[in-house]
Formats: C-alpha cells, structure tokens, sequence
C-alpha cells in the first residue's frame, strides 16, 4: 500500500512521517501530481500560516489536484483548516471541499491563552476513523472524551453534517470532520500517543 505525504510549506510534516515510520509505514512524502494521485491514501497535515500556506498550494496547483482526489484524504491541523472554503487567517480563501469557514478563537476569559496548545478531550465520535474498521474492532476504538493534543489559534465551526468529533475551549467546535473521501482532525493524531496512533491505523485501514 502506497501511503503519501503532500509535501509543501507547511511545519510538523516530518513528525507525521515519522509517527508512521513508528507504525511500520514507509510513506512516500511528495508533492509529485502523479504519485499523489496514484497513492492508496493521502495525508495533508500542516502547522502555520493560511495564507501563505495556500499561496504555495496554488503556485503549484496542488489545491485543485487535493480537492480531485478520489481516495481516503486525510487533513491535519492546518491541513483540516485549508481543506475548509476561507479562513478568517490571512482573510485567505482555501480549498473548499468542506462549506465552512474557519474562525479565529476569541476568548472571554483570562486563562483561555491563544493558541491553544495541550491535550484536551473529545467527543460525540461518529466515524469508523474513531471506530475501528474490522468490523468496528474493540482494540481500534477511541472513546469519548480520551485525550489527543492541539495546537490552534482559529478553529473549524460544528456542522450538523460533517463534524465527526468535537472539542471545548471557549465554546464547542470541530475536532474532526468528514465529507465523502475526506476527513480531518484539528489535533495532532501524530503526537496523541495511543489514541493518535490508533487514529491514524484507522484511517490507514479504511
């Protein structure tokens, strides 16, 4: 199986490369059309800036050839805000594979700190990325309210449609989403231990 990596300017790639390497994948880390295209599945993770993040995606139309791919995509951190239609980051218009707009944190309290940055708890799961594939495999499932690790300043709205994991600071919001082929954590499923680790066999196994 031919795991591939989209390789742009974007931090934290290589700590998804090596989480992988710590599973027994070799993936391939590229931002060749054709071997993208022609990858099993698709990892875009990402830690920086919209803007300029989506600037270099365009210069090599790589936002037009993410948005065509047709197997299992999965979008980290950045990754899930640039699969997203704008961020409010940079007033920067993004992908658009998912009808939401991603919002810049705005806390009202003096000990939310911007970024967030830590482990923090999801819930209301709803995915077999959270499952377990075999037939929903006990061994593979991540329970409510287990704990991954975030680093964030904006963040992805609930949607009634394609949120698939939500997380609490300042107020509820998306943890993870799907649509179709594509799904995406806000955490970092590659620094969440276990439970990140069972994250990303799932959706290897998909």
């Amino acid at each position: 199986m031919d795991i591939a990596i989209v390789k742009y300017n974007a931090g934290n790639i290589y700590s998804v490369v090596n989480a992988l390497k710590r599973m027994g994948i070799e993936p391939i880390l590229t931002d060749d059309p054709e071997k993208l295209t022609k990858a099993d599945k698709v990892l875009f993770p990402g830690q920086g800036e919209a803007s300029s993040a989506m600037a270099y995606l365009r210069e090599r139309n790589l936002d037009s050839l993410i948005r065509n791919l047709t197997q299992p995509v999965l979008g980290i951190c950045v990754g899930q805000q640039l699969m997203c239609r704008h961020s409010e980051e940079g007033n920067a218009d993004c992908i658009g594979i998912f009808p939401m707009d991603v919002k810049r944190f705005s806390p009202t309290r003096h000990e939310d700190k911007i970024p967030q940055m830590g482990w923090n708890s999801i819930y209301n799961l709803k995915s077999p990325l959270f499952n377990g594939t075999a037939g929903y495999d006990a061994k593979n499932k991540v329970n409510d309210n287990d704990y991954v690790y975030f680093v964030h300043s904006f963040y992805v709205p609930l949607h009634e449609e394609y949120t698939i994991a939500t997380a609490d600071f300042t107020l509820p919001y998306s943890a993870a989403i799907h649509k179709d082929n594509f799904y995406a954590t806000q955490f970092h499923p590659e620094k969440s231990g276990t439970v990140g680790a069972r994250i990303l066999q799932n959706f290897i196994d998909l």
